[in-house]
Formats: C-alpha cells, structure tokens, sequence
C-alpha cells in the first residue's frame, strides 16, 4: 500500500481519532483544527502549502454554514488535480453544489457518510463514500486505513450525494431502533413481576433476533445507571432524522417507524405535552374521565 499524505480539516471528538487512526496505518496527517492546542498548523493556506500536489485535504466540520466557509477557502487555495472529501454529516443536496463548485476549478469532490463516534480509533469506521471513480479510488488507502477490519464497513455507494444520503438513512434507522428498545424498556420497567429489567436487556445479547451494538450499549448504560434515574427524559435530533423524513415525503416513500421515532424526540423536549393536555380534555368531556390540575 503506497502511503499516502492528507489534509484533515476538523479535529474534534471525531476528526482527531481519524487523525490518529490513518497515522497509525503508515500515513502522514497534516491537521488544522481552529484551536491551536491540537493543530499540526496555523491556517488552511499553511495546510495547503505543507501538501504536495496532487493534494487531499479532507474536511471533519458541523454540517451547513460551517462546511460551506471551509469549502470556500479551500476553492480559493486548491489546484486542479486536488480533491476534497466531506466527512461530516452535511445534506447530499449541498454535495452536488460543492461538487460543481470545485469542479470549475478541476478540484475533484468526494463525500463519505462516516459511523463510528468515539469506538472509531479502536474499531474502525463504517464508511459510504458518494463521487466519481477516479476521485475515490486515489483515496482508497485512507478508506482502507479508517475502516473496520475484515470485508465490511466500506462502501462505493454511487455518485455525488450517495454517500451522505447513505449516512442518513442509516442514522434515520438507528433512530426507529433506539425508540424501539427505548418503548420496550419504558414497558418492562412499568409491569412490576418484572424485577430485573437490566438483566431482561443482557439476556438479549446472545442468540436473539434483535441483538446488536445498539443493544449492546443499552446494557452499558443500564450498567451505569440501572433505572436511568440520572437522566432527563430529552433527546435532540441531529438534522439527519429530518432530512430522511423530508427525503421521504419527497419520493413518496412510507416512513412510519422513523417518522414516529423523530417526533417522539420532538415531544421528549416538552415538559408538559401540549398535546396531551387536549387528550386530558377530550376524555372528561366525552366520558367524565378524570383530569388532574398543572402543579404549581
């Protein structure tokens, strides 16, 4: 394998364990990251500098505004024959923009949904890359480098966009497979000849249908905090959930369970469901059922 030389833009929780995960497979890694403490350099235009053409710059920054400024000054610091890999979780919709942008210059584009959090460094990273074949093949080492081992974990998935569109319906799914076991805990806490619950969840990780990593971290927790007594009852969304629903709407596309599992975040950030209050009333008015008054 030819060691290769990148530019990594973006050093945070993920962006500085890929920095060390492509070191560690032969690679040199030039990073620039906005605080000086972790930065191999002072600016995007040393960075430039420090790469020998053809160069790589990849970028590891929030989706939207963020992404969109560094693709900017990079437009204005790359020649043709370069390419730039989006890593971070922007809308496939903003990949076919920046991809005609660099590609006026010649500045190749790829863009790669990128799993794994913070087990990255240690397990690899699921990859599913998005552009044109002779862009993502030049980078094959650094996706050899990131992904787990063995033959899993990296995908070609098709033009442009593929990869984040990828990205988000997985993160779309593993939003309707955390209500899922999030519903069936709430359920088993509520019924009281269950008496071990946490131990329920652990007996599930060997030999059942709905084993899996995710399952594997429920039991993590429950092991921090058997009831999640800790915890508050609120989730955020990360975009991605919603653009997922969007896509769905857009293609005519039947998302039930994903659908429902962004909303139930929604109402997670309700401390007194609005909505409820109107079922509250409804069932006294039809039936005499009893409501209960706000605490003071």
């Amino acid at each position: 394998m030819t060691d290769m030389q990148l530019g990594l833009i973006g050093l945070g929780k993920m962006g500085g364990n890929m920095r060390e995960r492509i070191r560690r497979a032969g690679h040199t890694v030039i990073g620039y990251d906005r605080n000086p403490d972790v930065s191999d350099v002072a600016s995007l235009a040393e960075l430039v500098d420090k790469l020998e053409a053809p160069r790589t710059v990849w970028v590891m920054v929030p989706a939207g505004a963020a992404t969109q400024s560094v693709i900017d000054e990079l437009g204005g610091l790359l020649e043709s024959g370069d390419t730039v890999v989006d890593g971070g979780n922007s809308r496939w919709t903003d990949d076919e923009k920046h991809a005609a942008e660099l590609g006026e210059r010649g500045v190749g584009f790829v863009d790669a949904g990128v799993s794994g959090g913070v087990w990255g460094l240690k397990n690899g990273y699921a990859l599913m890359v998005g552009g044109e074949k002779e862009h993502v093949d030049r980078l094959q080492p650094i996706f050899d480098a990131l992904k787990p081992e063995g033959p899993y974990g990296y995908v070609h998935a098709g033009k442009v966009g593929a990869g984040h569109f990828s990205k988000m319906v997985h993160n779309g799914i593993e939003y309707a497979m955390m209500q899922a076991y999030a519903e069936g805990w709430e359920l088993l806490e509520k019924i009281d000849s269950v008496e071990n619950v946490r131990e329920v969840f652990r007996s599930w990780q060997e030999g059942t249908v709905i084993r899996s990593w995710l399952l594997d971290l429920a039991v993590n927790a429950l092991d921090d905090d058997e009831h999640l007594d800790r915890l508050r009852g609120y989730a955020e969304d990360s975009g991605e959930g919603r653009w997922t629903v969007e896509a769905a709407i857009d293609n005519a596309v039947p998302l039930p369970a994903i659908t429902a599992s962004l909303f139930a975040r929604f109402a997670s950030r309700q401390e007194d469901s609005p909505q409820m209050k109107m079922v509250a009333a409804l069932r006294n008015q039809f039936g005499g059922h009893a409501v209960e008054s706000a605490k003071e």
